[in-house]
């Protein structure tokens, strides 16, 4: 499977009570500065890039950090909304229709730039929901939002670019109208009522996990329905969106989603296993590259399960039975 990696993984990596970051030394470092370290540190490792527009990526920078990836590509541009302080109340959802319209201007202009360089557009609506009871009229904003994403995703289409949109349940917003699996579909298939077809779901294997959502069942579910279009890589405790290295928590329903993107042949069209991991104190280029080498051996194991067998157990839901095929492959 081909890998694509996030830009922001090699910045100063800032925090709400070190706004400066644990990495000082980075602090303002150009987009072409990080591109030209983790090409240099990763090499063939890792395929592609990514990076939200236009912060990290815009047609003023487009031909140096090109020049830098020295041969990878660009998978996918991402919206850069969330970094905006004009956007601090919602972009999409804004009640303001000055505001909202500049949302949809930037996120028109990435979608250009992504069509541009051959790549997908990533919304991540983090800024558009509320922070307090009764901040917010719910139906409007919502109908904002959805009719904003479907304005984006046919602006796109007529670009050939795919969208994929990924939930998450707070953070920057403390209560993204977007949060969990079952809103996405809902935005998804309002927007598949009116013909827009071009939008899947980038699975972020953290934000699954702060919400209790099985990363394996929601690969299969989206996968079923034409819709698994990305993954964003990392681990975590399950309370923040930690974005760890991959496999470093959570190992044993890591392994089940290697099982199940083979069982449906992802990667098999060129998607990638794209990584978003925040290094708060490691060094970027050790944490991506054990990442890296942590999925690979997690989905060698996952190749080395007798699928046979193990379906045979799922069928008398024997699980029993199942992690003695799971603990076989690990060697046990």
């Amino acid at each position: 499977m081909k890998t694509s990696l996030g830009i922001w993984a090699f910045g100063g990596m800032a925090t709400r009570f070190n706004p400066g970051g644990y990495k000082p030394e980075l602090v303002g470092l150009s987009t072409v500065a990080k591109v030209r370290t983790a090409v240099a540190g990763l090499g063939d490792l890792v395929d592609d890039y990514e990076f939200h527009h236009p912060q990290e990526l815009s047609r003023e920078n487009l031909e140096e950090v090109q020049e830098a990836l020295d041969g990878h590509g660009i998978y996918c541009v991402c919206a850069g909304l969330h970094l905006d302080p004009r956007f601090g109340k919602g972009g999409f959802c804004s009640p303001d229709d000055a505001t909202r319209q500049e949302a949809l201007r930037l996120t028109f202009e990435g979608i250009d730039l992504a069509a541009a360089v051959g790549a997908n557009f990533i919304i991540w609506p983090g800024i558009e929901g509320y922070n307090y009871p009764f901040q917010t009229g719910y139906a409007e904003a919502w109908k904002r939002f959805i009719d904003a994403v479907g304005e984006s995703a046919q602006h796109a289409q007529s670009q050939g670019v795919t969208v994929f949109l990924e939930h998450k349940n707070s953070e920057p917003a403390m209560k993204i109208l977007m949060r969990n699996m079952g809103m996405t579909l809902h935005v998804i298939h309002t927007l598949r009522a009116q013909g827009i077809e071009n939008i899947k779901v980038n699975m972020d294997w953290q934000h699954l996990i702060m919400n209790g959502e099985n990363l394996a069942e929601y690969a299969a579910l989206l996968a079923a329905e034409g819709l698994l279009g990305h993954q964003h890589g990392n681990s975590g405790w399950g309370t923040f969106d930690d974005d760890n290295m991959v496999g470093a928590t959570a190992f044993m329903e890591t392994l089940e989603l290697a099982v199940e993107l083979q069982r449906v042949g992802y990667g098999q069209n060129g998607e990638r296993l794209g990584l978003d991991l925040y290094p708060y104190t490691e060094d970027a280029v050790a944490a991506v590259r054990r990442s890296i080498l942590q999925w690979r051996f997690i989905d060698n194991v996952a190749a080395k399960i007798d699928i046979t067998e193990l379906h045979k157990a799922q069928q008398n839901k024997d699980a029993v039975r199942a992690y003695e095929l799971v603990y076989a492959a690990l060697g046990a």
